[in-house]
């Protein structure tokens, strides 16, 4: 959607292609960070994503034994005016960039219609087909580019078999919601580490969107257990919790995200690209998946918006967003890795609590030395070489009307 209205904003004609009737997804990834808000001010948007319904976490916590807590990230003393991460509903979001992109008349974008494969000329991709959701109709889309955005799942990517590097995790995730209380101890982000389990709570509004980290590979057993099992879980890691635990009818309430972190070794062929997790699925931690996605599709868009006009883009042309993205996305994947096999596979393996007295040693010295919050809180909100509108798309700060 991002790259969709950048490029419509740069002359090129786009459409696209969405296969439900409307973005209402629960449990997806809806963190807008601080360099993604910087964009939306770029974009003339800032006004209109203000009036999006949103919560802003400046402050990412750690819970430890007896309530107390430490402070992970401390988004406040960020560069540049916004200090924050907003958790603002994934559908709401990619609405309002819906809007902003039927403002320009090279935009199109189709409802219910599902990409089913790819076109192709020879040894290039020259288009799309599809499959309209309402009545099945299919039929073809040929296109100078094509771009897979279509997540870790991608159809596209499967389509041309792009190598891929793979790297594992060492957990998966349960979501659900539990209510929140405006009296509650959490603010804004936070998580909880103990006794070979973890949980990360994010608030939002009326209730705190729960991640409950588990072994990777033992979602079967673990629902087997049922959900009183799952409910003591939960009480004995945040003990505050045991007043609304009741609210976790099912064990099906708990929603599997199955955890992979990977990178393509090359992300195009001729006549199609791929940006966003159909590039580089990435772990959960840090919740900086959506915010890296947005970078991608800005350089591809400042790279691309000219070769497209001009009917010129080749794969060397396509091979630039790679080389542009590909460092930031090393760095955050390389961090998530050693978290992953320094931290959390650890943790989820061990019997051990995390306590004030028994914290990393960086957790510890961020406490001593609270500049050093500043370092998490850059990595997160903002990360390594972001992105910033292209001139061609930039704006003045405008409201939007809603559809």
């Amino acid at each position: 959607m991002v790259l969709g209205l950048l490029l419509a904003r740069g002359g090129v004609e786009v459409t696209v292609l969405e296969k439900h009737a409307d973005f209402l997804r629960d449990f997806r990834g809806d963190t807008v960070h601080a360099s993604t808000l910087t964009l939306m001010d770029e974009l003339g948007l800032g006004p209109a994503f203000e009036q999006v319904p949103h919560q802003d976490v400046d402050k990412i916590e750690a819970l430890l034994d007896g309530g107390a807590k430490a402070t992970i990230a401390d988004l406040s003393r960020l560069p540049g005016p916004n200090k924050r991460i907003a958790m603002v509903p994934q559908w709401d979001f990619l609405d309002l960039l819906a809007d902003a992109g039927k403002l320009e008349p090279s935009f199109t974008l189709r409802m219910n219609t599902e990409v089913t494969g790819i076109t192709k000329q020879g040894n290039r991709v020259t288009g799309v087909t599809y499959r309209d959701r309402v009545d099945g109709h299919e039929g073809e889309i040929a296109a100078d580019l094509v771009v897979a955005a279509d997540g870790r799942g991608s159809i596209l990517r499967a389509a041309v078999d792009l190598p891929v590097y793979r790297f594992g995790a060492p957990m998966d995730v349960w979501w659900f919601r539990l209510p929140r209380n405006e009296s509650d101890p959490v603010k804004g982000g936070a998580g909880r580490f103990s006794a070979g389990s973890g949980m990360v709570l994010i608030p939002r509004g009326e209730y705190f969107q729960c991640a409950f980290l588990i072994r990777k590979g033992t979602d079967r057993q673990l629902r087997a257990e049922g959900v009183e099992k799952f409910r003591e879980r939960v009480v004995t890691l945040i003990p505050w919790l045991a007043d609304r635990v009741h609210h976790i009818e099912s064990i099906d309430d708990a929603k599997l995200l199955d955890v992979k972190l990977d990178r393509l070794r090359r992300w195009h062929v001729d006549g199609l690209l791929c940006i966003g997790d159909a590039a580089h699925a990435m772990s959960p931690v840090g919740g900086v998946g959506i915010n890296l996605a947005v970078q991608d599709a800005v350089a591809t868009a400042r790279l691309l918006a000219r070769p497209l006009r001009q009917g010129r883009v080749t794969s060397e042309t396509l091979a630039k967003v790679r080389r542009r993205r590909l460092f930031p996305t090393m760095v955050i994947q390389t961090m998530q890795r050693v978290i992953h096999r320094l931290f959390l596979g650890r943790k989820l393996n061990s019997t051990e609590t995390v306590s004030s007295t028994g914290m990393p040693f960086m957790l510890k010295a961020a406490q001593r030395l609270p500049f050093l919050q500043a370092v998490p809180a850059y990595v997160i909100a903002i990360g390594p070489r972001p992105e910033h509108a292209p001139e061609f798309a930039r704006r003045k700060p405008q409201t939007i009307a809603r559809s």
